[in-house]
């Protein structure tokens, strides 16, 4: 009978363990080439940015004109998709090309100005991917053929903090072509790459995702964040709001005066009630919905910069 009791606990742990494994979140990935790789091909496009010329990454032109990109991120896809699931940075391209004509609608009432946004914050923002992989490679001729060199880097796609990387050589071999090559290359190297990556989002799992807010005021309001309302400065009832609402209590007040509060380092819940991926603009409505409310009663405005950046400006919209 002991014998038996035992067994039971130990299919029952079996199956629970099987259940909570089945259950587990995995993060969503999108590969895209790296800067220094566009760079190196002339994919780049110059804006720009409030009067500074920046270069960015020219995306669709890499996947239009070049011969092998799309050949090596399927190859990679292919070593990774099986553990987690993968959004097509191609595809994304074209959804955000067919939506480009409602933002090009969008004009500046004063200077005539556009939105100025590049493909890589289109992307991040429109595919909502928990992390970008970034692939480098080159070719090498030797004596006896040729081999490849790569550097694959993940970044948290919400704080473009690096979380994994992997680099190597290929194996030397005439006959194979470079996505072949790559693959080869990086199948050797991609265990502790996707370790990595599920040790990062599992401590988001827990901890929560890491964004940054900033609360602000127009000048011409007619209070500011000291203002006091039923006994209490505004910013202590942001503050205490932020207690509340943010993973494990965590957050940085990084700054704090009468015209701007600065939050870093905040941790927000990595799904919200029906499941669906929490971003900086959907946490921050919620307190623009706090403040809308009594005793406040105000009229707040909510921007964002990228997935984990949001801003919001208090005394109109």
């Amino acid at each position: 009978m002991k014998q038996f009791n035992i067994l039971l606990i130990g299919i029952a742990i079996c199956w629970f363990s099987q259940h909570v494994e089945g259950q587990a979140k995995k993060p969503t990935l999108m590969i895209l080439p790296s800067d220094n790789w566009c760079t190196q091909r002339y994919f780049m496009t110059e804006f720009d940015n409030q009067g500074t010329k920046q270069k960015v990454p020219n995306y669709k032109q890499a996947f239009q004109e070049d011969t092998e990109i799309g050949q090596v991120i399927t190859k990679i896809g292919g070593l990774l998709s099986k553990d987690f699931p993968l959004k097509s940075a191609e595809q994304e391209l074209k959804n955000i090309e067919a939506r480009a004509a409602e933002d090009n609608m969008t004009v500046n009432k004063i200077n005539g100005s556009y939105l100025a946004e590049s493909q890589y914050d289109k992307l991040r923002k429109k595919a909502k991917a928990d992390i970008i992989i970034q692939i480098w490679w080159k070719v090498n001729s030797t004596s006896t053929g040729k081999s490849v060199s790569f550097i694959l880097e993940a970044f948290d796609a919400y704080t473009n903090k690096q979380i994994a990387s992997s680099s190597g050589n290929g194996v030397t071999n005439n006959t194979d072509i470079v996505p072949v090559l790559l693959e080869k290359a990086i199948l050797t190297n991609i265990e502790p790459f996707k370790a990595q990556l599920q040790g990062h989002f599992d401590d988001l799992f827990l901890n929560g995702r890491e964004i940054v807010l900033t609360i602000k005021r127009w000048n011409e309001w007619d209070k500011t964040l000291e203002t006091l309302i039923n006994g209490e400065e505004i910013t202590d009832y942001i503050n205490k709001w932020m207690h509340k609402n943010t993973v494990k209590d965590r957050f940085n007040m990084s700054d704090a005066t009468s015209d701007e509060i600065r939050f870093e380092q905040v941790r927000i819940p990595l799904y919200n009630n029906e499941n669906q991926s929490l971003d900086a603009r959907e946490f921050a409505k919620g307190l623009q919905k706090y403040l809308n409310e009594a005793p406040f009663n105000f009229e707040v405005k909510l921007m964002t910069r990228g997935l984990g950046e949001a801003i919001l400006v208090l005394g109109e919209k």
